[in-house]
């Protein structure tokens, strides 16, 4: 059967959301929260929805859920700024210090029924949009800080099957640590007398800010005023309407991609695709640039590419532990102009971008991740996002392995899509990546033919190929590596 209309029917929920509290009592105290978790940037939920093609007991979820939440008790806790005080969202309160007040009040989890298949669904999961936000029980006077940490909704198929939706603060916890706690669900919900394979550890110290402060790199990707003239991007995209984005690669599209990087240089499927994806979208922009009637973009005008880096793995003294699950990522920023971003894509050469997207990666250094941190002690630092492009890598988190005991999910996917990149799993398929971004509706073609041009080979032409990429993208089997 397929769905007249992209738009989701309304949600019916059978009752209120209900309070889950974690089982047994649980430490009560303020947990300090870094400078990675505290950015201002980081001030809203992680919104994952998953879809599987058999329901799980609503009881046991619920059963499952309490005990988490006696070992991840932070999540069953309340944001509140530093020193106490309540709620709100003010903007006084949005550049002060938050905490974690661990008092054990719960997360919400909320039951609905959508008259819905699980195959209607899949039809239209790549592009996520506004009807969406039904899938996620939404609090619409509360502020940013009174809002649980952890907000859940199971809503049940006519099919039998369900959807997972989850929204998680981000300052609470990163992609790696998201998947950890759910992950450890999963396990006491399939197996609820074994230990978790995996301790939390809860405790930020480890990036606490050194005395006296000390910020040794620059580092562009953050600022206290934006150029007036950095603006141009963040205002074209503001000005016209967007639309996500979502193109598929294969094992042979990233080898037809790596083949593109002239003079040869050897690079990570990551790098090849981020730096594809980066000259894409600002070609794109540049044409709706034009289309739109404004201002083209100046030659000049510097351009940024940020994409996160676990930082686990980089910090000795001291590392964090195993099980940590608070934020250790901090953003790299690959820099250039929109000549020569353009010039190259024109002639579909991504070595310029892999070039600069490896420089970001080596930058990241020990030292580094301490100067950053340092440097957010100053409240007043912000992300710059006025001619940025943001990738967030989720294809890497494990979330497609998800199982609570009746299967995998068949999609993995955000709840909403903005500006921002994400590189997402496949589901049946460990190795495949999906590309989601949303550019401006005018120039949303354009784009989607930019980034398939890798899928090309030498000696077809683009509207051979069209033919065959409509004909075929359904059943394309799809591997990245």
């Amino acid at each position: 059967m397929m769905l007249k209309s992209p738009e989701l029917p309304d949600c019916r929920y059978l009752s209120p959301p209900v309070i889950v509290r974690p089982a047994n009592p649980t430490p009560k105290h303020s947990l300090y929260l870094s400078n990675l978790d505290d950015q201002s940037f980081l001030r809203f939920s992680i919104k994952y929805v998953f879809l599987f093609e058999k329901g799980v007991s609503l009881c046991n979820l619920k059963r499952s859920l309490a005990i988490v939440l006696e070992h991840y008790y932070p999540f069953a806790g309340r944001l509140r700024v530093c020193g106490g005080g309540g709620g709100g969202s003010s903007s006084s309160e949005f550049d002060r210090k938050l905490e974690v007040e661990c008092n054990g009040e719960g997360a919400v989890f909320a039951e609905g029924f959508m008259d819905l298949t699980a195959e209607e669904f899949l039809q239209m999961a790549d592009t996520p949009n506004r009807s969406w936000r039904k899938l996620l029980y939404r609090f619409e006077t509360l502020g940013f800080l009174d809002i649980p940490p952890l907000v859940l909704q199971v809503t049940n198929l006519r099919c039998g099957g369900m959807i997972l939706c989850t929204g998680i603060n981000h300052c609470l916890s990163d992609g790696v640590g998201t998947s950890q706690f759910l992950h450890a669900w999963a396990h006491l919900t399939t197996k609820p007398n074994l230990p978790l394979p995996i301790k939390p550890f809860h405790f930020r110290h480890v990036f606490k800010p050194r005395n006296p402060l000390h910020v040794t790199f620059p580092h562009p990707q953050y600022s206290k005023t934006t150029p007036s003239n950095n603006q141009l991007l963040l205002n074209l995209l503001r000005s016209l309407p967007l639309r996500p984005v979502s193109v598929v690669f294969s094992a042979a599209d990233i080898l037809r991609l790596k083949r593109r990087c002239t003079p040869s240089l050897k690079c990570t499927s990551f790098e090849a695709l981020a730096a594809h994806t980066w000259q894409s979208w600002l070609r794109s922009l540049a044409v709706a640039a034009t289309t739109a009637v404004v201002s083209p973009l100046p030659p000049s005008l510097p351009v940024n590419l940020l994409f996160s880096v676990n930082v686990r793995r980089h910090m000795h003294l001291p590392e964090p532990p195993s099980g940590f699950y608070g934020n250790a990522f901090v953003l790299a920023c690959a820099q250039s102009t929109v000549k020569d971003l353009t010039a190259n894509a024109a002639v579909g050469n991504i070595h310029h971008g892999v070039t600069l997207v490896q420089q970001a990666k080596a930058a990241v250094t020990e030292e580094y991740v301490r100067s950053v941190v340092d440097m957010l002690n100053d409240r007043s630092v912000r992300t710059d996002m006025s001619a940025t492009l943001v990738i967030s890598q989720w294809s890497k988190l494990g979330l497609e392995d998800l199982d609570f005991g009746e299967g995998k999910p068949v999609h993995m996917g955000p709840l909403a899509s903005d500006i921002y990149c994400l590189f997402l799993p496949v589901a049946g398929d460990l190795s495949a990546v999906r590309v989601l971004v949303s550019v401006p509706e005018c120039v949303a073609h354009k784009f989607e033919l930019y980034m398939k041009d890798c899928y090309y080979t030498d000696h077809e032409d683009e509207d051979t190929v069209n033919i065959n990429n409509n004909n075929n993208n359904k059943g394309e089997q799809n591997c990245f590596i």
